[in-house]
């Protein structure tokens, strides 16, 4: 298993304990702490990073002409898109349909996609690429599980608010990887001197330095 493909796992078993958290089958018909996402729709949504990947690794190919992480970020064509969105629009519905079976059956999908990453994820080459689809670019494997895995930590945070519980900690080499990622997205967005600026110097701070 490549260091990334740990990274991914590790992370995915710790975001996907919020599903079995009572909490989120007291707040399952709630609004979540993001505009006009309803809990279980971010349940939903949150699970799908986990149970797509599967799939996904089954189209591996060792041809292809894979973009860098950055680039992926920086033409993604929900980077910025408001709620209202019609792409955003269909992720919501997408979360609300991935999550209709209800709090234990997502939770018994994602414990089940689990026992299948842990055997398929030994045999993954990191060189290989996937393409994802019409619209979306090509990906080295790494780099694919490397976007689950901010997609996980952010979306956990997300959740574990919306149902005012901690949000789960993330494994060391996850937290070194999102916070990287994030910061080399942000300045690409906003330029190295507002980052370096936000961490470093409060009196010069801009108002934002958010990578999306």
């Amino acid at each position: 298993m490549t260091s990334i493909g740990r990274i991914f796992l590790d992370t995915a078993v710790s975001a996907a304990g919020l599903l079995r958290a009572p909490e989120l089958t007291e707040r399952w018909d709630s609004p979540s702490a993001l505009a006009q996402f309803q809990v279980s729709g971010l349940a939903g949504h949150l699970a799908w990073q986990i149970l797509a990947v599967p799939g996904r690794l089954g189209t591996a190919t060792s041809h292809g002409e894979p973009i860098t992480l950055l680039e992926h970020y920086t033409t993604a064509p929900w980077v910025g898109a408001p709620p209202q969105d019609e792409l955003n629009v269909r992720l919501r519905a997408f979360g609300e349909t991935t999550a209709a079976g209800g709090p234990g059956a997502l939770a018994d999908e994602v414990d089940a996609a689990l026992a299948e990453l842990r055997a398929i994820l030994p045999g993954v080459r990191a060189g290989d690429v996937l393409t994802l689809g019409a619209v979306a670019p090509t990906l080295t494997i790494d780099d694919y599980l490397s976007t689950r895995v901010l997609e996980l930590a952010v979306h956990a945070d997300d959740l574990a608010v919306s149902l005012g519980v901690p949000t789960p900690a993330l494994p060391q080499p996850a937290t070194d990887l999102v916070l990287a990622l994030l910061a080399r997205v942000a300045a690409r967005r906003h330029g190295p001197v507002a980052v370096l600026r936000a961490l470093s110097r409060a009196e010069r701070a801009p108002a934002t330095i958010s990578a999306f």
